[in-house]
């Protein structure tokens, strides 16, 4: 199939996110000179006559959907109707409003949390729907299920070029770092930095630190994205990832390292660890030509870097 034209319109819907951004800056990159974003008080995705009114006025080529309510386990297990209700209107939005709009394709971003608690490591595409979900975030897993399943059925019954893909845990410049709502290494980042500012001796967290995680730099992911545009067009989904994990722990020890600090860590394992493991398998990214570039020790010196320097800033979601 023939890449995307670099002067093709494309919307990013949610380009001022940690994802969005990244594939913004990854589609400036590439080329591409005709970008289109909205802000939240711009435009309201969840209001389905407002995003069919600008698809109306801005025809889109092509449409990457960022955008989403996300959070680590504490917001996703506090707020379940949020993440279920708020992404689902998101995606029927963006997604089918972009079919009755004439887009050429669309690339929605899924995550890695759709796959079965227990499912069979390293996790390929049919693992899909094959089990239970990890409980404390299978409100958001059901909606970006619900999100993947309307792109298979507007290809099936429309050809409408809906590919969706599977990220793992992602990170980097622009993340959340808010104290209770981010996911786990922007929430070690800054457990850390303020540890270390306020001469803390003990910063405790949560869990065992035994389970493993797959960390994937942003920019990486935009990266993919932006490939898997040019070059696939299939109702499967693929997952994008390392294929490679670590523990917690190790996690743990290494943003310590990149911080600086040298006191004390404490393990409350009174708190939930969620999935035990969630490496993806890989290999059909490999095959179709890409493989992610930042190894995860530079990244997190690289993020711990960005924050410091981000700190009191307004790009700095606190």
């Amino acid at each position: 199939m023939a890449p995307v034209p670099r002067d093709a319109k494309v919307y990013v819907a949610g380009h001022q996110g940690l994802v969005g951004g990244a594939i913004w800056r990854a589609l400036q990159g590439a080329g591409f000179t005709n970008l289109v974003g909205r802000s939240r008080e711009e435009l309201d995705l969840t209001d389905e006559a407002a995003v069919d009114a600008f698809y109306a006025r801005e025809r889109p080529d092509y449409v990457y959907v960022a955008a989403a309510k996300v959070g680590g386990i504490l917001a996703n297990d506090t707020y379940p109707a949020d993440f279920l209700l708020d992404n689902l209107r998101i995606q029927t939005a963006v997604i089918t409003g972009a079919h009755r709009a004439g887009v050429r394709k669309l690339l929605f971003l899924g995550s890695s949390c759709i796959y079965p608690k227990h499912a069979p490591q390293p996790m390929t595409e049919d693992c899909l729907l094959t089990g239970p979900l990890e409980p404390t975030n299978e409100w958001y897993a059901v909606a970006k299920i619900a999100g993947i399943k309307t792109c298979q059925a507007l290809r099936r019954q429309h050809g409408f070029d809906a590919i969706a893909v599977m990220p793992t845990n992602l990170y980097g410049p622009g993340d959340n770092f808010h104290p209770t709502n981010s996911h786990v290494l922007p929430a070690l980042i800054r457990r850390f930095v303020e540890a270390k500012e306020s001469g803390a001796k003990e910063v405790t967290c949560w869990g065992t630190g035994r389970v493993y995680r797959e960390f994937l730099h942003v920019d990486d992911l935009a990266a993919a994205c932006v490939h898997l545009m040019d070059v696939y067009s299939d109702a499967g989904i693929v997952n994008i990832g390392t294929g490679t994990d670590v523990t917690i722990r190790e996690l743990t020890e290494m943003v310590q390292a990149a911080v600086g600090w040298e006191g004390r860590i404490v393990w409350d394992s009174s708190k939930p660890d969620g999935t035990p493991r969630k490496l993806l398998d890989v290999s059909k990214l490999t095959a179709l030509g890409w493989k992610a570039q930042v190894p995860l020790e530079r990244g997190v010196a690289e993020t711990v870097a960005w924050y410091l320097k981000n700190q009191g800033s307004s790009e700095l979601r606190l």
